[in-house]
């Protein structure tokens, strides 16, 4: 592929990355900011784009930020820490107005100003990483030939590569203690010489981790093992072991035993080894238990902001039937409860139904239904005349959106108002235009969760035409 001299990064784009235009061809770049003059080599051509890597820069723009992580440029997993703060939330304030004005075509107000992440570092409640007897290796150690006294690795899966790991020291993702954890786990390993997986052999007693981390303080650790005899079970009981008397501030502190040929634990036992199997985190005082299966907003403090969002769009009395679809384990119906008359649920994991229940029960809420079922099969004329007519229906969907039954079932339930969030704006704005014959959009509001990624939520509030 060739080589491209002194070309001018010109704009931000998808995925993370940015743009130039050469000639009439758009080139896509990771890594670099608006304002760069970078000699571009290319990756990939096809017949009006391209994809092309930094390989010199002539001039660093303003606009760049000094990235404070030692891994940035080679995990990808936070790609815009070279853009500063600012510049990500008018980018993705873009974003979402760009989708909904292309992709919706319907008559949209004023975007509202992005809500932008109180904390941009630390911010995640969760976090996982993965073992490897293969470490990832990068461009400057293979062509120097360093050699490793261990070539395992712990930390995140690269791009491209199912089998390798990023080794990570640091990650500032969430509070230290998932550094000192991790590093923990790796020295004890290396000292004991304990196996990491093999995912083409299929072999290796450590596999994976995962970190969860609660605002009342409380802290959820669980390895995944592929156990495959005695003395590995005895070698990873004697891990666990260690765990508990060196990290005494994990208060849940749970194993499984994954021989599948994937790294997914949904439908296996998850062992309890000492605590609790379970977490609580908090929000404007209500409890939420999270265990190791439940999905919850990864980042505590913007979920608040996000779900009095939708509070405040849903404009509830007293006196409205709700209907809160992909409900997850009802952290938003549940929040909703207090101002609404009920709130039915319907979430396709039969997991998280039993948490959402759970925390009703916890919190004292008893005008809450939860069903578990595929949506676009719950959701029908008889499950509406069973429940009645909902006056809001609040909608989070997967990032692929909703089914297009399910749009139709929204037609047919009437509602008043819909209050839609959405992960992903540009599926968020395809199902706008289904609904837009029957529901005007009254307001919208993006809310950034996720600092240093391209990823953005954003709240649209339709109103019955």
């Amino acid at each position: 592929m060739p080589l491209i001299e002194a070309v001018e990064i010109t704009d931000v784009a998808a995925e993370g990355k940015a743009l130039a235009r050469i000639d009439d061809m758009v080139v896509f770049v990771p890594y670099v900011v608006p304002g760069d003059v970078v000699d571009l080599q290319l990756t990939r051509k096809k017949h009006h784009y391209a994809e092309a890597v930094a390989v010199r820069f002539h001039h660093r723009s303003e606009l760049r930020a000094q990235p404070f992580c030692p891994h940035f440029g080679v995990c990808g997993g936070c790609k815009w820490q070279c853009l500063p703060y600012t510049e990500q939330l008018r980018w993705k304030q873009r974003q979402v107005e760009d989708n909904l004005q292309r992709i919706g075509k319907v008559e949209l107000p004023e975007c509202r100003p992005i809500l932008g992440s109180q904390k941009t570092r630390e911010y995640r409640n969760k976090l996982e990483f993965g073992f490897s007897n293969k470490r990832w290796l990068t461009k400057e150690e293979i062509e120097s030939g360093v050699t490793f006294d261990h070539p395992e690795a712990v930390g995140f899966h690269t791009s491209g590569s199912f089998d390798k790991i990023l080794p990570i020291d640091e990650c500032h993702l969430m509070d230290d203690v998932n550094n000192r954890l991790r590093n923990g786990i790796r020295d004890y390993a290396y000292a004991h010489g304990l196996s990491f997986f093999d995912a083409r052999d299929h072999v290796g007693l450590l596999r994976g981790m995962m970190i969860r981390l609660s605002n009342t303080g409380e802290l959820m650790l669980l390895i995944q093992f592929c156990i495959a005899d005695e003395e590995q079970r005895a070698q990873a009981m004697a891990l666990m072991a260690w765990l508990k008397e060196n990290f005494p501030e994990v208060s849940s502190l749970l194993w499984v035993d994954n021989q599948k040929y994937n790294d997914t634990f949904g439908d296996l036992e998850v062992n309890l080894f000492s605590g609790t199997d379970h977490i609580f985190l908090e929000m404007e005082g209500l409890r939420f238990k999270v265990g190791p299966k439940s999905f919850y907003q990864t980042n505590t403090e913007q979920a608040y902001i996000l779900y009095k969002v939708v509070r405040e769009f849903a404009s509830l009395s007293g006196s409205e039937l709700v209907y809160d679809l992909y409900t997850g384990t009802g952290t938003i119906a549940n929040f909703v409860a207090r101002q609404a008359r009920s709130v039915v649920g319907i979430e396709y994991v039969p997991e998280a139904i039993d948490d959402a229940r759970v925390n009703s029960q916890l919190n004292g809420i008893d005008n809450t239904l939860f069903y578990a079922g595929d949506m676009k099969d719950i959701l029908n004329a008889a499950f509406i005349a069973q429940h009645g007519r909902p006056d809001v229906i609040i909608t989070d969907p997967p990032r692929a959106g909703m089914h297009a039954d399910v749009v139709e079932a929204i037609r047919y339930a009437a509602p008043q108002r819909i209050v839609y969030v959405s992960c992903n704006p540009a599926t968020q704005a395809r199902d706008l235009q289904l609904l837009d014959a029957d529901y005007r959009v009254a307001a919208v509001q993006p809310v950034d969760m996720f600092p240093h990624t391209q990823h953005v939520e954003n709240v649209v509030l339709l109103i019955r035409r």
